[in-house]
């Protein structure tokens, strides 16, 4: 049974309807309906939300995500850029994240859509603030730079769980090394941008190997680290071993402070969008 603390209130206004309609209309793909996030009701009705691009279907199957798998044999759909730059400007939204399912069947592993998708929405809402979660690009360099070099103000990549776990919770081709190194040349790339990752806590992780990773993304510049709690999405993934007290949420939150991360948010409920609200 959850404990109390993961409880939450419905919505009390009628954004969360008006969100669900636009993106249904328009077609547009979310994490928060993809990977059935269990906190969509919560964030849709304060407008904020997580778009991914190059379709629903990731080549990848890892155990904690409820995307669907398979292979999209390189193909895409060239409207989702100019829909969610529309629907971004329609939502009259100030930040926006971008990200995709992992897309190991194109050259780039998919950079160039995250490119043109940031300066399509640059071109209707010069104000808005871009943030993106990108999938590993099988560790490649000029991925990357082709993703800062739009002009993104946040670069993400979320390490997931601690090292021990990653072989257990991630795809095989996910690699606990090569996502650091992303985050790492990401920060060379462009020393001043904003980096970030987040990781999951309720997978069997012990507090020595939490701190220990949260060191691991310091030591690469992580400015921003983000840690929740696992949920099961579906049946047939993992499940939960343990449910994290709040309490230790803080616990780790303040040796992250501690050792000098600039932002960290953590706590069962929380939600990558919050860092900027």
């Amino acid at each position: 049974m959850k404990p109390n603390w993961l409880k939450i209130k419905l919505p009390e206004n009628n954004n969360y309807q008006l969100v669900k309609n636009k993106l249904e209309n328009a077609k547009i793909h979310t994490v928060c309906i993809e990977a059935r996030c269990p906190n969509r009701i919560e964030c849709w009705q304060k407008k904020s939300m997580t778009f991914m691009i190059l379709g629903n279907i990731c080549t990848r199957k890892c155990k904690f995500c409820a995307v669907e798998t398979g292979n999209p044999m390189g193909k895409t759909d060239n409207t989702e850029v100019d829909k969610i730059a529309k629907i971004v400007k329609d939502l009259n939204l100030s930040y926006a994240i971008i990200t995709s399912v992992t897309r190991d069947d194109l050259t780039d592993g998919g950079a160039e859509f995250f490119a043109q998708t940031i300066e399509a929405i640059r071109k209707t809402n010069h104000n808005v603030r871009i943030e993106v979660l990108v999938p590993d690009f099988s560790g490649q360099e000029s991925s990357i730079v082709k993703v800062i070099d739009a002009g993104c103000g946040v670069f993400g990549h979320n390490l997931e769980t601690v090292k021990r776990l990653t072989p257990i919770v991630r795809d095989q081709r996910a690699d606990y090394l090569c996502s650091l190194a992303v985050l790492k040349m990401a920060r060379k790339i462009k020393p001043q941008l904003i980096t970030k990752s987040g990781i999951m806590l309720g997978l069997g992780e012990t507090e020595q190997e939490v701190k220990s990773t949260i060191k691991d993304l310091y030591d690469v510049g992580v400015n921003i680290l983000t840690i929740g709690q696992y949920l099961q999405p579906a049946k047939g993934l993992l499940k939960v071993y343990d449910y994290i007290a709040p309490e230790q949420f803080e616990v780790y939150k303040n040796f992250a402070l501690n050792l000098g991360l600039k932002k960290v948010i953590a706590g069962p409920l929380v939600r990558s969008s919050y860092i900027w609200q």
